[in-house]
């Protein structure tokens, strides 16, 4: 594992920027913190640093160069079928030098064109420059496990895994104010935006190509999801259940590979469960990891964990942390974010890869199945607004109700009503907007309202509607769930969970493989029906039925839980000097001149309220953009 950087010059004036390479590779060492190297031909630089997964001596570092010197490549990434792709480039002739994945990729470039990425089964962020043509080549795995980012203006071309190394480059520290907008609403920046102006993510299954100086962007991978299809799948749902397991193992099996110490994420839910099962079929006494949080036994799931690391004889550690362990971890997590990112599970995270980092290098996690195959909340929300019926009609009838209780994610029946009154504004709207609103955490005019005057002019409202517009685009009112899972695995999935994982792990320098998200279990979820996934009952249903008889009865159809932090908890103590005397405090907000500091002030008094709703969450958005802004920007 290891992060990338790199410089493609249009004019005399870009070639200046090379001379930051070296700058833009330091700025990402703990994505790899073993070895770095660096490869500066004409108008082109590359830059790459490197954390060693496997032992493949000195011939696999890189940047690196076929056997002519034309081609040179660097790549972040892991391929799990590199072997096999190998071995037939070696049947037609191709000669190699090491063992590694990366000239395999590079042996394939030359041989194929840029055809040849459709071949990898894996996750990568990579670039591969021409001398003879004089060209560039950068793609970007299928479903965005892997970073990528962009910057294009007259004179150069500058990509990165991490904003830091952009910063280094040089790019323009100019706020996107739709971005913020959207980053008000979600906690999260959609991709292809960034904070920045003029800073783009490379969207998932996406490469560019440069020639004579032409930028050409194309889609090389969408996920092949065909209604019509679905509908005339004839695979029973017992063959369904067969094929699942079969898919799954394969890709668990895939991601094994490793000369270095290898484990498991077991947080006690489902998906992290199927993955240790199945690893554990082919790794004796697998390593697996747990956090527990000794204060909120509501979140705590290590009883589940411990069933399975017993039932599979896995090497079992949990990690029992207090909250005063979570909140001394806080500031750290906070300095390494380069691009507000306000899911508040990433401490959890942060924690776990830390902790799990001492004992491996490698960790394999569940991500990704709950997009594919229905498991959160939502999901089950949209089964029972689409469904109808007297139950979801008297929902909506207690609006009223549901208006003057109390909501509160830090009781059960606070949390209830919080989420029956969100229901009922989903029953009320259509596809799209409710959809909108179950991912965000503020609506479009509360997030406006949070800007000052100034900021709100700032925000092209043509261009806020065309952002939302694309992410939305495979929604339909006569479409199915199938839908909104499609959605959410080319909105939630990159831009909020692989990039909290990817965030989180690589700043440990800890690599992290997601068997869920092998391209051949992706295109089988959504070849699959809805009823499959998700009835009257059951959310993830065929990932439960599939891998019944591998886990304990007691993970059967258990209520969802995710890696909570107690924030309301924290911001009403710990925190509270941060927000009131520091961060958000009326003198700072009003020279800083982003924020309205009377909606600022609201959201304070609400949070103090018996009724904070997810104002923690909105609070929360904003301390992690006040602390990236002093870092960056003031």
């Amino acid at each position: 594992m290891c992060g990338i950087t790199g410089v493609f010059a249009f004019t005399e004036t870009g070639r200046q920027s090379l001379a930051n390479l070296q700058a833009s590779t330091d700025a990402i060492i703990r994505r790899g913190p073993d070895s770095e190297g660096h490869f500066v031909y004409d108008q082109c630089g590359l830059g790459f640093r490197r954390l060693a997964i496997l032992d493949l001596s000195a011939d696999g570092n890189q940047p690196m160069s076929d056997a002519a010197g034309r081609y040179t490549i660097v790549f972040n990434g892991e391929i799990f079928n590199f072997r096999e792709l190998r071995e037939k480039l070696v049947k037609r002739g191709c000669q190699f030098h090491s063992q590694t994945d990366t000239e395999v990729i590079l042996q394939l470039y030359i041989t194929e064109g840029r055809g040849f990425i459709k071949k990898l089964n894996g996750f990568f962020a990579l670039a591969i420059f021409d001398k003879e043509e004089n060209s560039l080549f950068i793609a970007r795995d299928r479903y965005g496990v892997k970073p990528l980012l962009i910057y294009r203006d007259e004179d150069k071309l500058f990509f990165a895994s991490e904003m830091k190394s952009m910063m280094a480059l040089g790019v323009p520290r100019k706020l996107d104010y739709v971005a913020l907008s959207q980053y008000l609403q979600l906690n999260y920046i959609p991709g292809p935006a960034s904070i920045f102006k003029g800073v783009k993510k490379m969207l998932p299954g996406h490469y560019l190509y440069i020639k004579d100086n032409k930028v050409v962007g194309k889609a090389w991978y969408k996920i092949p999801y065909d209604p019509k299809k679905v509908a005339k799948n004839k695979l029973s749902y017992e063959q369904q259940q067969k094929k699942l397991v079969e898919l799954m193992d394969g890709a668990v099996q895939r991601r094994l590979v490793a000369d270095v110490p290898l484990g498991a994420f077991l947080s006690g839910g489902i998906d992290s469960s199927v993955i240790t099962a199945l690893a554990a079929r082919h790794t004796p006494h697998l390593n697996t990891f747990s956090i527990g949080f000794k204060d909120e036994p509501f979140f705590d799931e290590t009883k589940y964990a411990n069933l399975v690391a017993a039932r599979h004889n896995t090497n079992h550690t949990v990690f029992s942390l207090t909250n005063n362990d979570l909140y001394e971890h806080i500031h750290d997590m906070l300095s390494y974010l380069d691009e507000p990112f306000a899911d508040s599970s990433a401490l959890a995270v942060y924690i776990l890869s830390q902790r799990t980092r001492q004992k491996v290098t490698v960790a394999l996690s569940g991500d990704g199945a709950d997009e594919m195959f229905g498991g959160y909340n939502k999901h089950m929300g949209e089964f029972k607004v689409r469904q109808g019926g007297f139950k979801a009609e008297a929902v909506t009838g207690l609006n009223f109700l549901w208006d003057v209780l109390p909501k509160s994610r830090n009781s059960f029946l606070g949390n209830r009503v919080r989420q029956l009154q969100r229901f009922s504004r989903g029953m009320l709207a259509g596809v799209k907007d409710r959809y909108w609103d179950w991912a965000s955490f503020a609506s479009a005019t509360d997030a406006r309202n949070l800007l000052s005057a100034e900021s709100r002019r700032k925000v092209g409202k043509k261009a806020l509607a065309k952002r939302r517009k694309d992410i939305l685009e495979h929604l339909h009112a006569d479409g199915d769930l199938n839908e909104v899972l499609l959605t959410d695995m080319t909105l939630v999935l990159p831009y909020d969970m692989l990039t909290k994982v990817d965030m989180m792990s690589m700043a440990n320098s800890l690599e992290v493989r997601t068997p869920f998200l092998d391209y051949k279990v992706v295109n089988f979820a959504f070849s699959l029906p809805v009823s499959s996934k998700v009835d009257a009952t059951m959310k993830k249903k065929i990932v439960q039925d599939a891998f019944r008889s591998e886990l304990p009865a007691e993970l059967y159809d258990r209520p969802k839980h995710g890696f909570e932090v107690p924030l309301l908890k924290w911001m009403r103590g710990e925190l509270r000097s941060l927000i009131e005397n520091d961060l958000l405090r009326d003198e700072f907000i009003e020279s800083q001149g982003i924020f309205d500091v009377t909606a600022v002030r609201a959201l304070k008094t609400q949070l103090f309220s018996r009724s904070p709703g997810d104002v923690h969450a909105r609070i929360w958005g904003l301390i992690v953009f006040q602390t990236w802004w002093k870092q960056y920007m003031a």
